[in-house]
């Protein structure tokens, strides 16, 4: 009987959704941290439950030649797939995706997707970092425990720098009720703007201290509490070029957009040429990236659903210049297609959080006549793939793909599915 701590020696056979790879032992499953395809490595079990093992390496007996030395801690922020050599984690984040479609959702792909690399450093434009006891850091995966977010190499020297700065001011103020901050940066990295969560109100006046070096400084008291400005506006804007067009796009520290600096304008030029004409109606929205971007590139009918209040106050901003040929909708997703808002569109492009669209969104969205394509942005492939069943069941089919790294040594990968219908 396999029970936490024992050692066991396993095969590395193919890698996972979370970024484990799988083994087997005994006849049952490993899902097994720190190994690459191909390799035997002795791991240590961490937790056994319902036939699966679930065990990290502590030593590697066949080193596979994508193996690369790390610098830190791999699970560190989610850094899970550091110790593969970057071209190689490209590979296997293609295997994920091909993976989840043909288990998930039964549609095997007729080869593995491309996926658009990254630079592996100072690629993150959003951080969340947590307090503990004066100290500032990611959370190592599975845990609450502490680590630095600096070595994980995701974010900027002047970003590192400022959460060193930050470190130091919580210590020596003793605001002890800071529990966490929201860091959101612009493509440019010269704008930041931070939010900050306090377990209760008593300590937002004194931290305006943390205000140096940002554009703007807003703090929670409470986890529903009042929110308080302490300093600057916190909201940093972008433009994104669109062909011979640019859009500017404002965004509030809290507000949901695409992490990566370096891909997020490829983002945005894959997305677009996958679109074709008509009337597109946009889904999670956001501030309006992809949204308005169609329209610089000369859509001009599109209408942008985002029912998250803080983001879809800044949709409405960035929507202005654009008036006439966008519509925004500050309403949910569900309400919206419950609604028949979407009853004219001819293209639908749809970018869900992690969790993919709800059962509602998607009856709703199966149940319309009118629409020929559906361009699906997903950071998830499990939950697209889900998604993507469905939509071959109600006569889409997958037309397209394609895949970026926006979070270069993690286990995520953007997706773009683009669904036809036949």
């Amino acid at each position: 009987m396999i029970a936490p701590g024992a050692m066991i020696t396993v095969d590395a056979l193919k890698v996972t959704g979370g970024g484990r790879m799988l083994a087997m032992h005994e006849g049952k499953p490993v899902f097994l941290w720190g190994a690459i395809p191909g390799e035997r490595v002795e791991a240590r079990v961490e937790r056994v439950g319902k036939g699966v093992i679930n065990a990290s390496t502590i030593a590697v007996h066949s080193p596979s030649p994508d193996r690369r030395p790390v610098a830190g801690d791999w699970r560190c922020g989610g850094s899970v797939l550091a110790h593969v050599h970057y071209k190689a984690q490209l590979r296997l984040k293609g295997q994920i995706i091909e993976d989840a479609f043909r288990r998930i959702g039964k549609m095997p792909l007729p080869e593995i997707p491309e996926v658009i690399a990254s630079p592996e450093e100072g690629y993150r434009m959003r951080a969340h970092v947590h307090v503990r006891k004066g100290r500032v850091g990611f959370y190592r995966e599975g845990t609450h425990d502490l680590c630095d977010a600096a070595a994980t190499r995701q974010l900027l020297p002047s970003t590192n720098a400022w959460i060193a700065h930050a470190q130091d001011v919580l210590r020596r103020d003793r605001l002890d009720e800071v529990s966490g901050i929201q860091i959101t940066e612009n493509i440019e990295g010269d704008e930041r703007a931070c939010h900050l969560d306090l377990t209760s109100g008593d300590q937002w006046r004194k931290c305006a201290a943390l205000a140096d070096g940002l554009v703007g400084l807003s703090v929670r008291a409470g986890e529903d509490g009042p929110m308080h400005l302490v300093a600057g506006t916190p909201a940093v804007h972008d433009v994104i070029e669109v062909g011979d067009a640019s859009v500017q796009l404002r965004r509030d520290v809290r507000a949901f957009f695409q992490g990566n600096r370096f891909l997020v304008a490829r983002l945005v030029k894959e997305v677009v040429a996958r679109v074709p004409s008509g009337a597109v109606v946009d889904l999670y929205a956001g501030g309006g990236l992809v949204g308005l971007s169609l329209a610089a590139a000369g859509a001009s009918d599109v209408t942008l659903v985002e029912g998250e209040p803080i983001t879809a106050r800044d949709l409405e901003a960035n929507a202005r210049p654009y008036s006439g040929r966008v519509h925004v909708v500050r309403r949910s997703v569900e309400g919206f297609l419950a609604s028949g808002g979407a009853r004219n569109a001819d293209v639908v492009v749809a970018d869900p959080p992690r969790t993919g669209l709800s059962t509602d969104a998607l009856d709703h969205l199966l149940a319309l006549a009118t629409p020929r394509s559906v361009v699906y942005v997903s950071c998830d492939p499990a939950t697209l793939a889900r998604d993507a069943g469905r939509l071959a069941s109600a006569r889409y089919g997958l037309s397209g793909i394609i895949a970026l790294d926006l979070f270069p040594n993690t286990a995520h990968v953007e997706t773009v599915a683009v669904f036809s219908r036949t």
